[in-house]
C-alpha cells in the first residue's frame, strides 16, 4: 500500500512538472505565433527577422487597403481633388462610411475613411476615381505591389472582401507596407487616432476613430491596419518605431492579433537596431601609384548602407576589400579601382565599387604625349 501511495505521489509530481513547464512555455513564447502566417521585417532594409509560413498565399481581408492606399497615393497628384462618388461605390457590404449617391469628398478624406474605420465604400470610390473600373484598378494594385518587391499576391477588389483570386502572403504584405510607410501622407494617416471628414445630408460630419488598438496601448506604435472576414480570419499589420529603427509585423488568421503583434514588435525593438555599416562617400585608404605625378591616391566608396543587427551580430560583421596593392598612372578621377563587400555569417549583405578620389597624371613621356593629343583633339572639337 505504501509503495502504491509513493508511486502516486511520484506520478503527481511528474505531471505537475510537465504542467508547469508547459504553462511557462506558453506564457513566454514570444517567438511562437498562433497565426496561420506571420512575418516581421525592418522597414529600411526589408530584413526578415521573424517568420512563420511567410510565403503562404492567404486571404488578407481589409489589410488589402494598405495596397489600395499606396496605389491611390502613387497615382493621384492632388489629394484635395474632389471625388464624385460613383454610384457603384454606394452600399458596398461590410464596414462603411455610409456614402450616398451624388456625394462628393476629397481623395484625402476618402483615404482617411478607408484606413481608419475600414470603409469598403471609400475604397471602392477611390478605385473608380483612379482607374474607372475595379478590374483596371486591381491591375494597378498588382503593379504597385510588384514595384514593392511583392510577387506572390493577386487582387480582385480594393477593399478585401473574400473573393476568388484575392490573396497575398505575410511577407508580401510586409514589403508593401514598408514601401507605403515611406510615403509621408500614408504614414500620417495610419498613425492618426481620430479624424473628422465631410458628412452628407444624413450625417453633417463623420467622426472617424482608428481601429488599431496599438496606437493607444503600445509605445512607439506608428500604424497600420486591421482586417477580418470569415475566410481570412483576424488579420493585422502593425508597425512601431524606436529611435531610428521601425519594424512592421504582419499576422494573418490570428485570433490574438494585437497581442501577438505587440509581442513580436517589442522583441524586435529590444533586440535589434539599425546600424550604419558604411557611411556615404567613405574614404577607405591610400593606394601607391606607379609612374604618377603623385605617389599615392585616395580611394573611396559612394553609397551608405545600414542594416538591423543584434548586439551579438554587430561583432560578426566582416568587411572584404578587393583592391590592388598599387595603381599605374594615369588614373581618372572617379574611375573604378576595386570593390568591397559586407558579410554577416557568410551571407552577402552589401557590395559596392571603390573609386579614385582624384586624378593622377603619368610621368611617362609617351603617356604625356597621348594626353596632349587627347586635349588638343577635345579643344579642336569644341572650337568647331
Amino acid at each position: 500500500m505504501k509503495k502504491i501511495f509513493l508511486l502516486l505521489i511520484i506520478v503527481a509530481l511528474i505531471c505537475n512538472l510537465f504542467l508547469v513547464n508547459y504553462s511557462e512555455k506558453v506564457v513566454n513564447a514570444d517567438d511562437i505565433s498562433s497565426a496561420k502566417s506571420m512575418a516581421l521585417i525592418e522597414k529600411e532594409s526589408n530584413r526578415l527577422i521573424y517568420s512563420k509560413n511567410a510565403n503562404e498565399q492567404l486571404p488578407m481581408a481589409s489589410t488589402t487597403k494598405i495596397i489600395t492606399a499606396l496605389t491611390v497615393l502613387e497615382n493621384c497628384s492632388d489629394l484635395n481633388e474632389m471625388v464624385d462618388v460613383d454610384d457603384r461605390a454606394v452600399g458596398i457590404p461590410g464596414t462603411s462610411i455610409y456614402l450616398i449617391k451624388g456625394e462628393k469628398l476629397t481623395v484625402k478624406e476618402l483615404l482617411y475613411g478607408m484606413m481608419l474605420v475600414s470603409g469598403n465604400d471609400a475604397a471602392t470610390a477611390l478605385a473608380y476615381y483612379v482607374s474607372g473600373s475595379i478590374e483596371d484598378f486591381c491591375k494597378l494594385m498588382l503593379l504597385t505591389a510588384q514595384n514593392a518587391g511583392a510577387y506572390n499576391s493577386s487582387f480582385a477588389n480594393p477593399h478585401g472582401l473574400d473573393e476568388n483570386g484575392h490573396y497575398t502572403t505575410a511577407l508580401d504584405l510586409a514589403l508593401i507596407t514598408a514601401k507605403a510607410l515611406k510615403n509621408d501622407v500614408f504614414a500620417e494617416i495610419v498613425s492618426t487616432k481620430e479624424y473628422k471628414i465631410s458628412g452628407n445630408e444624413k450625417t453633417p460630419i463623420r467622426y472617424l476613430k482608428n481601429k488599431n488598438r496599438l496606437l493607444n496601448s503600445f509605445e512607439g506604435a506608428t500604424g497600420v491596419k486591421t482586417g477580418f472576414t470569415d475566410d481570412a480570419g483576424r488579420c493585422f499589420v502593425g508597425s512601431a518605431k524606436k529611435n531610428n529603427t521601425e519594424f512592421i509585423c504582419v499576422v494573418l488568421n490570428c485570433n490574438l492579433m494585437f497581442e501577438e503583434c505587440a509581442s513580436f514588435l517589442n522583441k524586435a525593438l529590444n533586440n535589434y537596431k539599425l546600424v550604419e555599416l558604411i557611411p556615404s562617400y567613405n574614404f577607405i585608404k591610400n593606394i601607391d601609384v606607379i609612374d604618377g605625378r603623385e605617389e599615392t591616391i585616395k580611394v573611396y566608396s559612394r553609397k551608405s548602407f545600414a542594416y538591423p543587427l543584434s548586439d551579438e551580430e554587430q561583432n560578426m560583421i566582416v568587411y572584404e576589400y578587393n583592391l590592388p596593392e598599387n595603381l599605374v598612372a594615369p588614373i581618372e578621377k572617379d574611375g573604378i579601382v576595386g570593390e568591397f563587400k559586407i558579410y554577416l555569417n557568410d551571407e552577402l549583405l552589401f557590395s559596392e565599387n571603390v573609386y579614385a578620389m582624384e586624378e593622377v597624371k603619368s610621368i611617362n613621356l609617351l603617356e604625356n604625349i597621348k594626353e596632349i593629343i587627347k586635349n588638343w583633339n577635345n579643344n579642336f572639337l569644341d572650337i568647331n
